[in-house]
Protein backbone atom coordinates (compact mmCIF):
# COMPACT_ATOMS: atom_id res chain seq x y z
CA UNK A 1 0.00 0.00 0.00
CA UNK A 2 0.80 3.51 -0.48
CA UNK A 3 2.25 5.52 2.34
CA UNK A 4 0.37 9.26 2.23
CA UNK A 5 3.33 11.58 2.61
CA UNK A 6 3.19 13.25 5.87
CA UNK A 7 1.35 17.05 5.88
CA UNK A 8 3.62 20.00 6.18
CA UNK A 9 3.70 21.30 9.87
CA UNK A 10 2.09 25.12 9.67
CA UNK A 11 4.41 28.15 8.67
CA UNK A 12 5.03 30.17 11.49
CA UNK A 13 3.47 33.54 10.97
CA UNK A 14 5.74 36.08 9.73
CA UNK A 15 6.37 38.92 12.17
CA UNK A 16 6.23 42.11 9.84
CA UNK A 17 6.55 44.63 12.73
CA UNK A 18 9.58 43.72 14.56
CA UNK A 19 10.75 43.75 17.61
CA UNK A 20 8.74 46.42 19.49
CA UNK A 21 10.82 49.85 20.69
CA UNK A 22 10.12 51.96 23.13
CA UNK A 23 9.25 55.38 22.46
CA UNK A 24 12.12 58.13 23.57
CA UNK A 25 10.58 60.30 26.68
CA UNK A 26 9.41 63.75 26.39
CA UNK A 27 10.58 67.08 26.97
CA UNK A 28 8.22 68.54 29.61
CA UNK A 29 7.09 72.07 28.12
CA UNK A 30 8.68 74.08 31.03
CA UNK A 31 11.94 72.44 30.43
CA UNK A 32 12.12 73.88 27.16
CA UNK A 33 11.77 77.05 27.99
CA UNK A 34 14.36 76.83 30.18
CA UNK A 35 17.25 76.01 27.28
CA UNK A 36 18.82 78.91 25.99
CA UNK A 37 17.81 80.65 22.35
CA UNK A 38 15.66 83.43 21.11
CA UNK A 39 12.77 84.91 22.66
CA UNK A 40 9.92 87.64 21.07
CA UNK A 41 6.95 89.39 23.12
CA UNK A 42 4.36 91.18 22.28
CA UNK A 43 1.55 92.88 24.87
CA UNK A 44 0.07 95.76 26.09
CA UNK A 45 0.17 98.16 29.25
CA UNK A 46 -1.66 100.45 31.04
CA UNK A 47 -0.31 102.72 33.84
CA UNK A 48 0.36 106.18 34.75
CA UNK A 49 3.40 108.56 34.35
CA UNK A 50 3.67 110.66 37.38
CA UNK A 51 5.50 114.04 37.17
CA UNK A 52 7.31 115.46 39.72
CA UNK A 53 8.70 118.89 40.94
CA UNK A 54 5.45 120.10 38.98
CA UNK A 55 6.19 118.70 35.66
CA UNK A 56 2.81 117.32 34.13
CA UNK A 57 1.08 113.86 34.37
CA UNK A 58 -0.35 111.20 32.09
CA UNK A 59 -2.22 108.07 31.88
CA UNK A 60 -0.51 105.45 29.46
CA UNK A 61 -2.39 103.06 27.39
CA UNK A 62 -0.13 101.30 24.60
CA UNK A 63 2.19 98.48 23.46
CA UNK A 64 5.47 96.61 24.00
CA UNK A 65 7.62 94.71 21.74
CA UNK A 66 10.44 92.52 23.70
CA UNK A 67 13.09 91.31 21.95
CA UNK A 68 16.26 88.69 23.57
CA UNK A 69 18.43 86.14 24.19
CA UNK A 70 17.85 83.26 26.91
CA UNK A 71 21.29 82.57 28.00
CA UNK A 72 21.04 79.90 30.64
CA UNK A 73 18.05 78.63 33.26
CA UNK A 74 18.47 81.19 35.16
CA UNK A 75 19.34 84.49 33.36
CA UNK A 76 17.96 86.34 29.95
CA UNK A 77 19.28 89.55 28.08
CA UNK A 78 16.40 91.34 26.76
CA UNK A 79 15.68 94.41 24.63
CA UNK A 80 12.21 96.38 25.44
CA UNK A 81 10.53 98.91 23.16
CA UNK A 82 7.60 100.43 24.85
CA UNK A 83 5.04 103.52 22.73
CA UNK A 84 2.36 104.23 24.70
CA UNK A 85 -0.44 107.09 24.53
CA UNK A 86 -0.43 109.70 27.41
CA UNK A 87 -3.25 111.81 28.13
CA UNK A 88 -4.88 113.27 31.03
CA UNK A 89 -6.62 116.73 31.65
CA UNK A 90 -4.14 119.92 31.85
CA UNK A 91 -0.99 117.32 31.67
CA UNK A 92 0.65 115.43 28.95
CA UNK A 93 -1.25 115.10 25.91
CA UNK A 94 0.72 113.17 23.16
CA UNK A 95 3.33 109.69 22.93
CA UNK A 96 5.86 108.31 25.38
CA UNK A 97 8.21 105.85 24.05
CA UNK A 98 10.86 104.34 25.63
CA UNK A 99 13.59 101.52 24.85
CA UNK A 100 15.46 99.50 27.56
CA UNK A 101 18.02 97.05 27.88
CA UNK A 102 16.68 94.19 30.53
CA UNK A 103 19.05 91.78 32.36
CA UNK A 104 16.25 89.34 33.82
CA UNK A 105 17.03 86.81 36.48
CA UNK A 106 14.32 84.00 36.46
CA UNK A 107 13.92 83.59 40.31
CA UNK A 108 11.57 79.94 39.63
CA UNK A 109 10.11 78.60 36.70
CA UNK A 110 7.22 80.95 36.65
CA UNK A 111 8.56 84.20 38.33
CA UNK A 112 11.33 86.91 36.61
CA UNK A 113 12.32 89.61 38.10
CA UNK A 114 14.20 92.52 35.63
CA UNK A 115 16.01 96.23 36.06
CA UNK A 116 16.25 98.16 32.55
CA UNK A 117 18.31 101.35 31.54
CA UNK A 118 18.25 103.21 28.13
CA UNK A 119 16.18 105.71 26.49
CA UNK A 120 12.82 107.35 27.08
CA UNK A 121 11.02 110.49 25.17
CA UNK A 122 7.72 112.37 24.81
CA UNK A 123 6.24 114.01 21.76
CA UNK A 124 3.47 116.33 22.13
CA UNK A 125 1.92 118.45 19.85
CA UNK A 126 -0.44 121.81 20.98
CA UNK A 127 -1.97 121.42 24.04
CA UNK A 128 -4.14 122.97 26.62
CA UNK A 129 -1.34 124.03 29.34
CA UNK A 130 -1.03 127.90 29.23
CA UNK A 131 2.21 129.21 27.90
CA UNK A 132 4.93 130.27 30.28
CA UNK A 133 7.40 133.45 30.62
CA UNK A 134 9.27 134.28 28.95
CA UNK A 135 7.31 133.84 25.80
CA UNK A 136 8.80 132.79 22.65
CA UNK A 137 8.47 136.62 21.44
CA UNK A 138 10.70 137.46 24.15
CA UNK A 139 13.74 135.54 23.23
CA UNK A 140 16.83 136.62 21.30
CA UNK A 141 18.39 133.23 22.34
CA UNK A 142 17.78 130.19 23.40
CA UNK A 143 16.90 129.73 26.95
CA UNK A 144 16.52 126.75 29.35
CA UNK A 145 14.10 127.10 32.44
CA UNK A 146 15.71 125.93 35.93
CA UNK A 147 12.81 123.62 36.97
CA UNK A 148 10.09 121.82 35.53
CA UNK A 149 7.37 124.30 36.68
CA UNK A 150 5.18 125.73 35.47
CA UNK A 151 5.95 123.46 32.75
CA UNK A 152 6.06 123.99 28.76
CA UNK A 153 3.46 124.29 26.66
CA UNK A 154 4.61 121.32 24.91
CA UNK A 155 7.35 118.92 25.63
CA UNK A 156 9.18 116.70 22.53
CA UNK A 157 12.40 115.23 23.86
CA UNK A 158 14.42 112.32 25.01
CA UNK A 159 16.37 111.91 28.10
CA UNK A 160 17.42 108.62 30.33
CA UNK A 161 14.25 106.09 31.38
CA UNK A 162 14.99 103.04 33.64
CA UNK A 163 12.60 100.38 34.95
CA UNK A 164 12.24 97.64 37.47
CA UNK A 165 9.89 94.58 36.54
CA UNK A 166 8.36 91.35 38.41
CA UNK A 167 6.97 89.03 35.98
CA UNK A 168 4.43 86.01 36.44
CA UNK A 169 4.76 83.29 33.11
CA UNK A 170 2.73 80.86 32.10
CA UNK A 171 3.57 78.21 29.83
CA UNK A 172 0.80 77.32 26.82
CA UNK A 173 3.47 75.09 24.84
CA UNK A 174 6.72 74.18 23.86
CA UNK A 175 6.50 76.98 21.99
CA UNK A 176 4.20 79.98 23.41
CA UNK A 177 3.87 81.66 26.45
CA UNK A 178 1.71 84.16 28.29
CA UNK A 179 2.66 86.53 31.20
CA UNK A 180 1.34 89.29 33.38
CA UNK A 181 3.79 92.04 34.87
CA UNK A 182 3.92 94.48 37.04
CA UNK A 183 6.55 97.16 36.14
CA UNK A 184 8.00 100.93 37.66
CA UNK A 185 9.09 103.40 35.41
CA UNK A 186 11.99 106.54 35.88
CA UNK A 187 12.62 108.97 33.45
CA UNK A 188 14.56 112.02 32.76
CA UNK A 189 13.10 114.04 29.52
CA UNK A 190 14.53 117.00 27.57
CA UNK A 191 12.30 118.91 26.53
CA UNK A 192 12.55 121.51 23.88
CA UNK A 193 9.80 124.02 22.58
CA UNK A 194 10.82 125.57 19.79
CA UNK A 195 9.75 129.03 18.84
CA UNK A 196 9.71 129.15 15.23
CA UNK A 197 12.80 132.05 15.60
CA UNK A 198 16.32 132.07 14.64
CA UNK A 199 18.97 133.45 16.50
CA UNK A 200 20.72 135.97 14.18
CA UNK A 201 23.80 135.93 15.14
CA UNK A 202 24.32 131.78 14.99
CA UNK A 203 21.92 130.99 12.53
CA UNK A 204 20.68 128.66 14.88
CA UNK A 205 16.99 128.18 15.70
CA UNK A 206 15.71 129.54 19.03
CA UNK A 207 14.20 127.25 21.62
CA UNK A 208 12.68 126.89 24.96
CA UNK A 209 14.28 123.82 27.60
CA UNK A 210 13.12 122.33 29.92
CA UNK A 211 13.68 119.32 31.77
CA UNK A 212 10.95 116.88 33.26
CA UNK A 213 11.55 114.13 35.97
CA UNK A 214 8.90 111.70 36.28
CA UNK A 215 8.37 108.25 37.81
CA UNK A 216 5.44 105.81 37.35
CA UNK A 217 3.81 102.27 36.87
CA UNK A 218 2.29 100.07 34.26
CA UNK A 219 0.71 96.66 34.96
CA UNK A 220 1.28 94.52 31.37
CA UNK A 221 -0.11 91.19 29.68
CA UNK A 222 1.60 89.55 26.58
CA UNK A 223 2.64 86.62 25.06
CA UNK A 224 6.37 85.39 24.53
CA UNK A 225 7.62 83.07 21.31
CA UNK A 226 10.62 81.07 21.23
Amino acid sequence: AIVPPAAAPPAAPSDSEGEPKLSLPTEADRDAWRRSGFRMGLGVAYGDLVGLQGAPSGRLLGFLLRLGVRLDPDWSLLASLQYARASSAGGIDGLRFAGTIDPTWHATSHLSLAVGLGFGGIVEGSTSRPDVNPLPGELSSSYTFPGPSPPLPSCSGVGIAALARAEWTIVLGPRSATSFAIEAVGQWTGCVDDTGRVDLDTGQAIVRRQWWPHTGGTVQWGFTWR
